[in-house]
């Protein structure tokens, strides 16, 4: 499979989609809309079952980059050059498999430039994708930073009231950490004459004082993308804003990609650096945790409390990632797939309660259990796997996390366990005002229960946050080998530093 270019056809199939719905005659009516809706859900269900292959075709005992396509560009000066490895696959497959829901739950509620918000999250997934299966440096970027074009877009054109000055903050805050990446990527260039990955790995050479300089520059992006306490603000904002789908590829997506920048560029090139700052990390990842999941209680928006839920789910993965060991990493990556199933499912079930009655208040609900059974069924099984429920995938990445923190630090470990507790409480008061007690809005009165388009979206998610928190192993193996490799690199560096501490 390796020269079938899979990864290429991946990456580009949603173009040649959107190319299409350009090619539909625009004549503002339901035909139209209806056939831009059907080509960018078959091209993205293609997309996912092409993607598959990867997954047969991958070697999960070689930790190596495996389906790589390269060819030289620009004079030598970068390479489009692509290819995967467990980190890399199980994000892929994640955006792939949740592209055609963000399609399904939008097909009734966007009605404006319905063709241009098809093309939007096309063109989106092809960006994604991209993000995640670069090899060379220079190509990373410009894939990582034209992400923000589409999710500006579609927050601002399609997004709530405040829309405008929730797009803006988002595009502001993420491209402005991403400026001291592109300085720190030109000295990488200069310092290794290549923006190959593998070859900068190979040739990287640099004091501890510049490793620590470099490693900020990379940190000040992946933080703010992540986003890590303090620099967080703007993402409860753009997901009150979004449109549902939007919300859903921001949370579920969007985010993983600074806990895999971390993994594929900080530890790796810095680890000295990584190890240096650990304890920061460490620190930020609690406060995160804990204080997030306070502020997410106090919350009237349930949108708003889901958002910061998500940066308190953020912090585990942090935590894990900078525990320099197999079980944490692979805890942070568990926790990245099962969060965006989690978090996707929550958003969506926000957004169908949200076409119904036009508010996200959770004051205007209660008694919905009544009117809306299955429902019900459905949001309580997504909350219990937010606040980590042993038997769904949810428990899976925070228990390895949290015994990986206990081997590096006891008292980081409880006061991490204590945000399992944070997260039931606030988790539990949203279920408890939405479904149960008097109903006092007359609206509830004539709900009706889910159509059969929205079980068709949540009974997939619920199975899989059922199937992964009974039988994790096969995220497990996809990324061991990596993780393995990865902590390899870490504990050369480790046992290199001791011998410098012996000598003197």
């Amino acid at each position: 499979m390796d020269n079938w270019n899979l990864l290429s056809i991946i990456t580009f199939l949603p173009l040649v989609g959107a190319l299409f719905i350009l090619l539909i005659p625009q004549n503002n009516n339901t035909s139209s809309e209806r056939n831009s809706k059907s080509v960018a859900l078959w091209t993205s269900l293609i997309t996912f079952l092409i993607s598959l292959l990867l997954l047969i075709g991958f070697d999960t005992s070689d930790p190596s980059f495996q389906f790589v396509e390269r060819i030289v560009i620009a004079d030598g000066l970068m390479t489009y050059q692509l290819g995967v490895d467990g980190f890399s696959l199980v994000f892929i497959i994640l955006t792939t498999f949740l592209i055609p829901f963000c399609i399904l739950i939008s097909w009734d509620s966007i009605k404006d430039r319905v063709e241009s918000y098809m093309i939007a999250f096309l063109v989106l997934e092809t960006l994604i994708i991209g993000t995640f299966s670069s090899l060379d440096i220079i190509l990373f970027y410009l894939f990582f930073e034209s992400v923000l074009i589409p999710m500006f877009i579609i927050i601002g054109v399609w997004g709530g009231q405040r829309k405008v000055y929730s797009a803006f903050k988002f595009f502001l805050y993420t491209l402005l950490g991403s400026i001291l990446m592109l300085a720190a990527i030109i000295y990488l260039y200069i310092n290794t004459g290549s923006t190959e990955i593998l070859l900068i790995n190979e040739r990287l050479n640099i004091n501890i004082s510049t490793q620590n300089i470099l490693w900020l520059a990379f940190f000040s992006s992946f933080a703010v993308k992540l986003p890590m306490w303090p620099v967080h603000t703007w993402l409860p904002d753009a997901h009150v804003e979004a449109p549902t789908a939007g919300s859903v590829i921001l949370a579920a997506i969007l985010l993983k990609m600074g806990g895999y920048g971390f993994l594929r560029f900080s530890l790796p090139f810095f680890p000295d650096a990584s190890l240096f700052f650990a304890p920061l990390i460490f620190i930020l990842s609690i406060v995160a945790i804990i204080y997030t999941s306070l502020v997410a209680f106090v919350q009237t928006d349930m949108k708003k409390l889901i958002a910061y839920s998500s940066v308190a789910h953020m912090g585990f993965v942090t935590l894990g990632i900078f525990t320099f060991n197999s079980q944490g990493i692979q805890g942070a990556v568990f926790q990245m797939f099962s969060h965006g199933l989690i978090s996707a499912a929550l958003f969506m079930c926000i957004g169908i309660v949200y076409e119904r009655l036009h508010t996200r208040l959770i004051s205007d609900y209660g008694g919905l259990v009544s009117n809306m059974p299955h429902f019900a069924v459905f949001f309580m099984l997504f909350t219990m796997a937010n606040i980590a429920l042993p038997g769904t995938s949810g428990f899976i990445g925070e228990f390895l996390t949290i015994i990986a923190t206990f081997k590096v630090s006891v008292i980081a470990a409880v006061l991490a366990a204590s945000g399992v507790i944070l997260s039931a409480v606030y988790g539990l008061f949203l279920y408890k005002n939405m479904f149960f007690g008097q109903i006092t809005n007359e609206a509830i009165e004539i709900l009706k229960d889910l159509n059969n388009r929205e079980k068709l979206i949540l009974i997939p998610l619920a199975f899989l946050v059922i199937f992964f928190g009974l039988y994790p192993s096969p995220i497990i193996n996809l990324i061991s080998s990596s993780s393995e490799n990865l902590v390899d690199i870490l504990n050369l560096t480790l046992n290199d530093n001791l011998s410098l501490e012996l000598k003197k």
